[in-house]
């Protein structure tokens, strides 16, 4: 799973005390009426939406706003927050890997009915790993599935490869109804009119603003206390913010950079955020192609200088993103279990003394106070960042600063998103901000910064991956080493070289870690996870909503 940005980052806005009053009547879920113990109400910043309940498209409303959580229902919940307790049987009461990590045998639930009231068997498992298979637009997390096999209650998958890295997004897949999806000729662009799921809510009706679903007889757990959700497509950040003040939202995932002022203070009982981090990243990515920051020792240097704390505090607003100060660049608690020996308690500080020592002992000289490069060239920046990415532009600016103590002249390029992302895609830039993917271990971060075989020359479009175009053959090597190893001592060893390898070539300054948290309110709705009780990531799309939906109880019952 990739940590994505959304509008929900895109744009922030500070609001009038005169805006929030103008909502806070409409607000059903707070006004005492009989709704405020049945409804919840959930809202994300997207924008009018097209109706389109397809699950596999990273598009569709559906999985824009997060309700297709509460139709169809995964074999497996993963909890991302807390990797020591990270697996949770749901649809699959059972799965057992073999043959390091090619073979995989599913042990399906019984006695669980689509909401049509048909039964959902094993041959509906198997052929929704079909269906990925042979229909690559709705495979979105690119697994090579090969065999597939029902029989009973049990369905099979055997692979070419050790499947380690991957086992995550397999156990995680939702299951999607054989006798619908397999009347439909073109899967990838079916909308999907009426979804049949398995979760416990099925779709009542769909406008551009709001999905509304509704609990259905039927569902193999115990009903839900939350017996209708409203999903609401809010303008923009600020119209989002705005409805969580005034309780016209319930839960949401939105950036908000003054979070105090706007939000918190307006009910300081009940409203209430998370953001915990995860094993993914966000940083300063260097095109590693373009002088002079083909040079290590260049992008060690900005490494020391970087001050994370004010990125956290001021472009991250104290939450959003946390701070990621171990050498290796893995966030902290999650990833302590995989930091290198020699790289345990070794944090990031800013030493500019040091930082101008590395860069003078290896060919680097100084006019005055500019920082010359070996070729007699003065160093220079030009970072590019979408202008409407507040936190991002923040963080570069804090950066832009930080090197001036190394004698380094940056400028902060800020273009329109579009410009932005084809830049990135055919490697015409310098230097930017850049999310990585995340997963159960380090190596989805190492992968997205260092994998040669993501690997495209500058000019070349099509980049899922390695945006800095770094190329190392002992990377790489490494990390297939880890993908594959038949045994956790190797899969210690690859991690390890990895760690290794990136210290020492840094080829990307990593600062904060992705995070899964959002906002809630305790106002009508009580047994949100959080951070005494850790047992789902909080935001509302991702794979776990499920669960905390179905955790949900009546404030006061």
């Amino acid at each position: 799973m990739r940590a994505k940005r959304t509008v929900a980052l895109a744009l922030a806005g500070i609001l009038s005390m005169a805006s929030l009053a103008a909502c806070s009547s409409s607000n059903s879920g707070a006004n005492g009426s009989k709704s405020s113990t049945s409804v919840l109400n959930v809202g994300m910043p997207n924008g009018p939406q097209t109706e389109n309940n397809n699950p596999f498209v990273n598009t569709s409303a559906a999985r824009q706003s997060g309700y297709m959580r509460a139709i169809y229902e995964p074999l497996v919940m993963y909890n991302e927050v807390k990797t020591s307790d990270n697996t949770k049987p749901w649809l699959a009461t059972k799965w057992e890997w073999s043959d390091n990590y090619r073979k995989l045998v599913f042990t399906i639930r019984d006695n669980v009915k689509w909401s049509d009231g048909q039964p959902l068997t094993a041959d509906d498992v198997a052929y929704t790993f079909q269906l990925l298979r042979d229909n690559p637009g709705l495979n979105i997390d690119s697994v090579k599935y090969k065999d597939i096999s029902a029989s009973g209650n049990q369905v099979t998958l055997g692979f070419d490869g050790s499947q380690f890295v991957y086992q995550k997004k397999i156990l995680e897949q939702i299951i999607v109804p054989k006798h619908q999806w397999s009347t439909f000729g073109a899967p990838a662009t079916e909308t999907v009119k009426n979804p049949i799921g398995s979760g416990p809510f099925t779709l009542k009706s769909f406008t551009p603003q709001t999905a509304t679903l509704v609990a259905r007889e039927g569902y193999w757990q115990e009903a839900p206390a939350v017996k209708e959700i409203r999903y609401t497509s809010y303008n923009d950040n600020q119209a989002q913010t705005t409805a969580l003040a005034t309780g016209q939202a319930e839960w949401s995932f939105v950036f908000i950079p003054n979070p105090q002022a706007v939000y918190t203070s307006k009910d300081p009982k009940n409203y209430k955020l998370w953001f915990p981090g995860v094993l993914g990243i966000h940083g300063l990515i260097f095109n590693t192609k373009i002088k002079p920051w083909d040079n290590k020792y260049l992008r060690r240097a900005v490494n020391m200088v970087v001050n994370r704390d004010d990125i956290f505090t001021q472009g991250e607003a104290g939450y959003f993103y946390p701070k990621v100060d171990n050498i290796t660049g893995i966030p902290t608690p999650n990833g302590d279990p995989f930091i290198a020996p020699e790289f345990k308690d070794k944090k990031t500080a800013i030493d500019v003394a040091g930082a101008k020592k590395l860069l003078t002992d290896n060919g680097f000289t100084y006019q005055g106070d500019k920082l010359v490069d070996p070729a007699g060239q003065p160093v220079t920046l030009k970072t590019i960042v979408p202008s409407g990415w507040s936190d991002y532009v923040t963080n570069l600016e804090i950066i832009k600063d930080n090197l001036k103590g190394l004698g380094i002249d940056s400028t902060v390029d800020k273009i329109n998103q579009d410009a932005w992302g084809k830049a990135i895609d055919t490697g015409d830039f310098q230097a930017t901000l850049h999310w990585t993917n995340n997963g159960i271990t380090p190596y989805d971060i190492y992968q997205s910064i260092m994998d040669g075989a993501l690997y495209k020359p500058i000019g070349q479009g099509g980049i899922n991956g390695n945006y800095g175009r770094y190329e190392n053959p002992a990377a790489t090597a490494a990390l297939n080493s880890f993908a594959n190893a038949a045994d956790e001592a190797s899969r210690t060893t690859a991690m390890n070289e990895l760690q290794k390898i990136f210290v020492d070539e840094m080829p990307a300054v990593i600062h904060s870690a992705a995070s899964v948290g959002g906002q809630y309110s305790t106002k009508n709705w009580v047994g949100w996870p959080d951070e005494q009780n850790s047992y789902a990531p909080l935001q509302p799309t991702q794979e776990n909503a499920l669960d905390i939906i179905m955790r949900l109880k009546p404030a006061g019952s």
